[in-house]
This record gives C-alpha cells, structure tokens and sequence, in this order.
C-alpha cells in the first residue's frame, strides 16, 4: 500500500545547516572586500585619518599605565614590556604617515588592511595580557586604573577603527572577553560591574558599529554609483556631442561642425596673418543614380564618396559633408593657388574610380568652387557664399573642373545682386509680359501651338532676359507667384485664339514641388474659359529630377483636368527614356542640341530618327526644337519630323503679332528661305 503524500512541508533547517549558516555569517563579520577594491580604498583613507589618533591614544594610556606602576611592579612589566609595545606602535604609526602620501594598487591596499586586523590582534592581545599582569600590583587605585584603562582603550580603539568591522570586532573580541573573565574571578563587587559595565558598553559600541559599518559601505556604493550615473552621462554627452557635429551617413563631420571648423581657421589665420581656402565639392550626375537606382542606392553611393574623401583628410585638411551631395572643405595649408588645384587634382583621382552601386557600377566626378581668405572675404559668411557662387560658376562654364573666386566673380555677384533686389520689388503684374513662339505642323502649314515665354521689362534695369531672372526667382523662391502671374496673362492671350491652337506653358521644379502653386495652376485653368485639351504643361528632366515622385502626383492631377503634359529637352538627361516609360506623357520635345550638327554629324540624324521612331511606337506627338536654318528644316522633315520649333520659322513674338503671324505661316511652303521680313521680334 502506498503512503498518503503529506501536504506539510517542515521549514525548519537542519541543525548542520543552521551551523553552517552561522560559521558563514560570523566569518562574513569578519571579512575583508576582496572583491571591492573602490571599497577597499575608501576604507583604508578613512583608516588613513583615524588610525594615527588611535596610537596617539593607546600609547599615552600606555605610558600613563606603566607611569603609575612604576616602582610597585617589576621592570619588566613597567620598562621592557610597555617600551617592546610602544616600540612597535611608534613603528606602526611612522608606516601609517608614509603611507598616506603614496598611491597604492588594489592588492597593496589588501595587503595593508590584512595588515591592521592582524596588527589589531596581535597588539590587543599584547596591551591586554601586559595589563592584566600589572594588576595585582599596587594599590585599589591603580587596580581600577588597570580596567580604566582597558575599558577606554577598546572603546577608542573601536572608534578610530569603526570603518573597518574585522579588526574592531577582533579587537573588541580579544580584549573584552579576557577582561570579564579576569575580573569576573576577582570576587570584588565594584571590579565585577565596572567590567559588567563595561561589556554592556562595548555590545552598544558593536551594534553601532555594525550599523556604521554598513551606512558607510552602502555611501561608498552609492558614491560608485553616482559617479557611474556621471560617467554614463558625460560619456552620453560626448556621444551625442560627438553626433551632433558628425554626419551619420558618411562618417565625416557634419555641416555644424564645418562652420565650428571655419571660426576656429578664421581666428588662426586672422592672428597668424596667413591665408586658408574654403572649398565647396559637388558630385556630377549624382541626381540621376539617385533617381534611376533609389535613394538607398544614393546613400550607398555617398557612403562610398564618404570614405574615399575621409582618407584625404589630415590636420591640415578638413573635410565635412554639408548636406545632399555637397561636401566642404577647409586647407589649411595653401600659401600658393597651385596648393589648391594640387588638392583638386588628388580629389579627382580619389573619386574617379567606380563606386558599387548595388550591381552595377557608378562613374561620379565632383565640380569644385574655391574661395580663399583674405582675398574673398574676411567672415564665413563671405567665404562660404564665394565658394558657393564659385561652384555655381564652375558646374554651369566648367563642370568637373576647379574654380577659384576672383575679382570677375565678385562683378558678376554685384551684378546679380542688383537684379535680385529689382526683382524682389517688381511689379509682376505691369512689368512681365509674354512673348509667343510658334509650333509649326510643316505639313499642313499651319501653327498648332504656342510655347509662351517670360520677359521681364524693368523700369530700373530695362529688358532682363529669361536666364537671367528666372534663375533669380527659383532662388529667391518667388518662382511660384510669378508662375500663376504669368499664366493667367498666357490663358486671358489664349481664350481668343482658334480653338485649334495649343498653349504650351512651361513649369519649374519648384513648381511641381510646391502644393500650394499646383493647386493655384489647377484653379486657373478651371476658372480661364479655355478648354483644358488645349493647355500643354512642358516639364523638364531637371525639374524630374528634383523629386520625382511630388512631380509625378503633381502631373497626376493636372491630366485628370484633361490638360496635356510634354517633357522638354529630351535627351539632355541620363534616364529620359525612364520617365518616358513612368510617366503618362503625351509629347516629346527633341532638344535643339541634336539640331545643330544634323546636317553635318551622322549620330545627331540617327539619334532623331530613333527618338522620332520611339514617339510614333508609344503614340506620343513630336516636336523639334531649334531649326534656325532652312537646311536644318529639310534635314529634319527628311527624318519623318513635322511639328517644328525654332527661329527658322519664328522668333517668339508679343500678343499683338500673333494674326499676323499665324497668316503669314499659312502663307508659306517651307521650301525656299524665309522672307525678308520677319515676323515682330520680341
């Protein structure tokens, strides 16, 4: 039969396990922090302070003890004895004076406090048996002197070593226990209690102990822990300091820490009276990786970048991404121009290699603008915008090369100056007009469409030229309002054209990116009274470029308002064909630069061909851009183009020409040289 199972478990250790436990918390009383040398230390300068006044003590009750029994007592326990003891005390005390001014290693520290709780033995058990053996010697006095000064002994000695509970429990130990032994034996009621007394002291001096022993262990730990928690948040804040002047991406320092830089170059070169340079380096074809490949291949791609400049930096050279792909450089040792195309040149060697791109490979260059202190200017400010405007310069005369601001630049920015303010306060609506360019059906002899183009007309500067204002108003960021000027004047020609004819208006970057201009194209062409068939918006690859995918959305919705969109230039790009495919284009515009060689170079006529090819495959109409010669017309009609564009057939023309205009290309046959007289030029 099986047992029932009891349900009562017995809590009660076993008598062996008890002992255990008890031998295991007596010996912990008695233990050293062997593995807590942060403790270890701080018990021991603790000791450092204390320990000499506890000598000081023991060897005046000493001598004041022996004093006393001198002449009653043999020599020996009044001069040899106390004189071997304070000997040693004086020796203890000179080592505890040396060792306060000198730096210890943990293992020393261990060793000198295994050194005190011995010495606290070995000195207690000394002291107590030399006193206990001046006893029966004199008078009641001099007995009462003896646990007098065996009493005040180990409480001072407990004191001065309170910090360290091995040696003042083994003290207390040594010299308590003998002591109420010997005078428990005595028989005498008055020696009986003081040592009564003195016990009962002493177990109030241990409870504190123990209570003081672990308050100050538990401020040393939580002294540790406050300076971990400071260190972690100094090395926190290096960090993030350390993160908020580098660029995560690259590795380099960031566009903060550049500016930081340039201050700390100014000061130098300011007191030095030497010059420096700030270079500013931006990569060639970057956009279209990012845009045919993703971003995260443009990131791969900088990162790539990143590395290679980062090798080039030294004490001397310091280099940072600013943004984008943008990097700035600062160099510091460039007392000759020919230090700094020496520079540009190893730039260019480190990044002409291919750099992975996923699975294919990216061939980058960089375009760099120069501005050297104190020739460009005095402030980073000056020098940055030099450098900047010197790049500028550089990637549209001389992209992938190296320029260095100059007094040229310098005409030039006044000149562009003067042209921003104007334009900050001109009046869009009196002083830019549009001028119109024919879109020619040779074919059928007719205009289908006009591409309407600004000019501004300024009272202060006079006539201004689109590529000299428009770039003003897409960096002054006004190229939206003047954008929803211009095509309001552009829909008001348009309403009273033939309903045959096409308006073809062109659209920015910042155009596409901007909502809120969208939405005010959108409304105008609502509310214009032209059908929307007959609105052609033209966007180029530049403008893709900058974001794709808000110029997609914003494309979307102008084809859902029935107008019509064309992509300009076609073929100056890297990925042409690419938007071609994405987008719901509905004409192509070959871009004038395939016109000017087509009589004379055999790729040009191939290139239109194809292009003219693809257009007719995808369904999409043509237009040719730039005929300005009549063997350029015959060249292109040959290779199957019929909508044409270019001076040949028109210069761009104000409002008030147009009937004329349309008459008089109705009037011709495209087979011999235009009239004698053109068409109003605007």
């Amino acid at each position: 039969m099986i047992p029932p199972i009891s349900h009562k478990v017995n809590c009660t250790p076993p008598p062996e396990t008890r002992r255990r436990r008890c031998w295991r918390v007596a010996a912990s009383l008695f233990s050293l922090p062997v593995g807590d040398p942060e403790l270890a230390a701080s018990q021991f300068k603790m000791l450092s302070a204390q320990v000499p006044f506890l000598y000081i003590i023991l060897l005046s009750n000493a001598v004041a003890l022996s004093f006393t029994h001198f002449g009653t007592a043999p020599n020996t326990l009044t001069l040899l004895v106390p004189g071997l003891l304070i000997i040693i005390s004086v020796w203890r005390l000179v080592s505890w004076a040396r060792w306060r001014h000198q730096q210890a290693t943990p293992a020393v520290l261990l060793r000198r406090l295994r050194g005190i709780v011995l010495a606290a033995g070995l000195q207690g058990a000394g002291f107590t048996i030399w006193a206990l053996a001046l006893f029966p010697y004199g008078d009641a006095y001099a007995q009462c002197q003896v646990e007098f000064f065996m009493a005040l002994t180990v409480i001072c000695c407990n004191f001065c070593l309170m910090q360290l509970r091995a040696a003042a429990l083994l003290l207390t130990v040594i010299v308590t226990v003998p002591f109420l032994i010997f005078f428990l034996h005595t028989g005498r009621p008055a020696l009986i209690a003081i040592a009564g007394n003195m016990v009962l002291v002493n177990g109030g001096m241990v409870l504190i102990l123990l209570r003081n022993h672990n308050t100050f262990t538990a401020l040393i730990i939580s002294e540790r822990q406050l300076t971990n928690r400071q260190q972690e948040t100094q090395h926190l804040s290096d960090e993030n300091l350390r993160l908020a002047n580098l660029d995560i991406l690259t590795s380099l320092p960031n566009r903060r820490s550049f500016f930081a830089a340039l201050d700390q170059a100014l000061t130098r070169a300011a007191r030095a009276d030497t010059r420096f340079a700030v270079a500013l380096l931006d990569l060639d074809r970057f956009k279209s990786v990012n845009d045919v490949h993703g971003h995260a291949a443009g990131d791969r791609l900088l990162t790539q970048i990143g590395l290679r400049l980062k090798r080039l930096a030294s004490s001397q050279i310091f280099i940072a991404r600013l943004g984008g792909d943008e990097f700035g450089i600062i160099l510091s040792d460039c007392q000759m121009d020919a230090d700094i195309f020496d520079f540009g040149a190893t730039v260019k060697l480190a990044l002409q290699s291919p750099c992975v791109v996923g699975d294919r490979l990216a061939s980058i260059s960089c375009s760099i603008g120069v501005a050297i202190y104190p020739q460009a200017g005095i402030t980073a400010e000056e020098l940055f915008e030099r450098a900047d405007y010197a790049l500028y310069f550089g990637k549209q005369h001389n992209k992938g090369g190296i320029i260095v601001y100059s007094d040229e630049h310098e005409t030039t920015i006044r000149k562009a100056a003067r042209v921003e303010q104007a334009f900050r306060v001109a009046d869009y609506e009196s002083e830019m007009w549009i001028a119109f360019q024919p879109i020619v059906d040779v074919t059928l002899i007719r205009v289908i469409a006009f591409e309407a183009l600004a000019r501004w007309e300024s009272p202060e500067l006079k006539s201004v030229a689109p590529d000299v204002f428009i770039p003003v108003a897409e960096h002054t960021q006004l190229i939206g309002e003047l954008t929803i000027v211009l095509l309001r004047k552009a829909l008001a020609a348009a309403k009273i054209w033939p309903p045959k004819i096409t308006l073809c208006f062109n659209l920015s970057a910042q155009n596409l990116g901007s909502a809120d201009t969208m939405a005010a194209v959108r409304r105008l062409v609502q509310s214009s009274g032209v059908a929307p068939s007959r609105i052609e918006f033209e966007v180029t690859e530049t403008a893709l470029l900058e974001d794709f995918d808000q110029a997609a959305k914003a494309i979307a919705k102008l084809h859902e308002l029935g107008a019509r969109i064309a992509l300009d230039d076609f073929g100056t790009g890297f990925s042409s064909l690419g938007y071609v495919h994405r987008l719901h284009l509905d004409k192509i515009k070959i871009d004038k630069s395939f016109v000017t060689d087509v009589v004379h170079n055999r790729t040009a006529p191939a290139i239109i061909k194809t292009i003219v090819a693809l257009c007719q495959n995808l369904q999409l109409d043509c237009v040719i851009e730039g005929v300005e010669t009549e063997a350029q017309l015959r060249a292109v009609m040959a290779l199957g183009c019929h909508h044409i564009q270019g001076y040949y057939l028109s210069r761009p023309v104000n409002e008030a020409a147009l009937t004329r205009l349309i008459e008089d290309i109705a009037a011709r046959s495209f087979t011999t040289a235009p009239a004698e007289t053109e068409p109003q030029d605007a």
